[in-house]
Parts: C-alpha cells; structure tokens; sequence
C-alpha cells in the first residue's frame, strides 16, 4: 500500500497511559498525535536569531510545506527567498526575503481562536516555570469522572442551536458546575473559565477540576497549569506534548471521557484505585 504524501514520519507518539473500563484500570502504552511549536523566523542569516514572525503549535513533518502554505494565506510568497530550519532545532524554521514585507507579517497576523500560543513571541517563552498544583481533596472515583463531560454538556445552550462551540466548566471536587462557557475556540472558553475565577479572587484553582468538550493540547495543560487546577479532564484525546507538559507539572490529566471508559495520561494518585 502506498502511504499518501499527507502522511508524514513523527505524527505519532507512543506513551505509557492508564486505562479505565468496565470498572477496572489498566496499563498500556497509546498513540497520541504529536504536537510540538513551529516558531516561524525572519532571517538575515542562516544561523541569525531574528525576527518572530509567527508561533503555532504543529504535528511535526511537512514543515516547508505548512510554512509555505502560511506565507500564501498572509500574501506573501513573492517575499520569500528561502525557506530553512535553523541547524539545530528542527522547530524553528528560518525565512529569508525581502525583511520589510515580512515584517508587516507581524503586525499583520491575527491570533487564530484555535491557537492559544499564537502571539506568545519566540518558542523560548512556551516553558513553564508554575508551583505544584494544590490538590488536598479527597481522591476522585471514576464514576465522577465519567459524569463529568454531560453534566457540561448540560450547560452548553449554544451548541445545542449551533452544534458548533466547545465548552469548558470549572468544577467541585464532588462534581458541583461553577461556571461554564462557550466558544468558538476551546482556548478562548478556558481562558473564560479562568477569567471568571480571576474577577472573583479565586486564584489559583485549588482544589478544582477543569473539564472541556475538546481534546487536551498543550495549550489546554498551560492554561490549567497557570491558573492552578490540579485535575484536567476533556472529551477528546491528549496531545503527545500535553500528556509530556502535564507529567511534569504534576497535573492530573485525563482524556477520551466517553462510553464508560478514560484514559488517565498524567498524575493518577488523584483518583481513587478500583
């Protein structure tokens, strides 16, 4: 069978996860899509710093190609002269042209409402340096957990006449909905969700459980992690750099809550053993 040019080498990543189903948990290793940051360089150089252009989060492969494509949506493919990665890290891709156009670049890109880390400047400034999330709660049960994404679903009255926004809620350690707001970008709802607990001085999210309608990237865990929830649960799967982000924050990260069954990538001593 011959593998079709869409698929590239690197989309995949194989990582240890705890499984729950039919009441029991189990160990074995699962396929999370990889995410890692593209930082989009302008260059004077092959080995010049420069100018940020543009951050994305990205499955890695086809990187000249995702770029190029970039720079025709921006109007900008008569600028450019070359396109290389920076020797060295594969997720910084130098471009060289014509620097006053693709300057305009900067000021020009709008924050897409699917990205939560476009704008953030160089991929340098995507580490995470937060204290360990408080979680003093009782451990969760799995039967919580599984009620978690229709107890959303039941504050979602957007979606119900669209079918086209994700949501995200803050919850109790016993299941209590504190807030819950809709989107059209699962990062703009969490941001809302923190902004919320901001407005009423309840930062950090101890003690609390931030659950979404989406799948888990890494800006979902950065997101979490900064505000201080110790417990993230989503409806989709978990990005390879989410599930990596969250085992090193010590933040509980729990993914595919659907049809009776989880996937725990990150942190279980925050629910009960079965």
């Amino acid at each position: 069978m011959t593998v079709p040019e869409s698929v590239g080498e690197g989309a995949t990543v194989a990582l240890p996860v705890q499984v729950y189903r039919d009441g029991q948990f189990s160990r074995r290793d699962d396929l999370l899509a990889a995410e890692e940051p593209l930082e989009l360089r302008l260059a004077d150089s092959r080995t010049a710093d420069g100018t940020t252009l543009s951050l994305t989060m990205r499955t890695p492969g086809h990187d000249a190609e995702l770029v190029r494509g970039w720079l025709h949506a921006e109007g900008l493919s008569d600028a450019v002269n070359d396109i290389q990665p920076l020797p060295g890290n594969p997720n910084v891709m130098l471009i060289f042209g014509d620097a006053v156009r693709l300057r305009s670049a900067v000021r020009a890109t709008l924050t897409s409402a699917a990205c939560g880390v476009c704008g953030s400047g160089s991929i340098e400034r995507l580490s995470l340096d937060v204290a360990a999330p408080i979680w003093t709660a009782a451990p969760l049960s799995p039967a919580l957990i599984l009620a978690l994404p229709e107890r959303l679903r039941r504050a979602q009255p957007g979606f119900d006449s669209t079918g086209g926004l994700h949501a995200a809620g803050l919850f109790t350690p016993d299941g209590q909905l504190l807030c819950a707001f809709e989107d059209v970008g699962r990062h703009n709802a969490v941001d809302k969700v923190v902004g919320w607990a901001a407005q009423r001085g309840q930062l950090p999210l101890s003690n609390r459980m931030l659950v979404t309608s989406s799948r888990s990237g890494f800006e979902i865990v950065q997101k979490a992690a900064l505000a201080g929830a110790a417990v993230v649960v989503t409806v989709g799967a978990a990005s390879s750099l989410a599930a990596e982000t969250a085992l090193t924050l010590g933040l509980t990260l729990i993914g595919f809550v659907r049809g009776g069954r989880f996937n725990v990538y990150a942190a279980p001593q925050r629910l009960q053993p079965v």
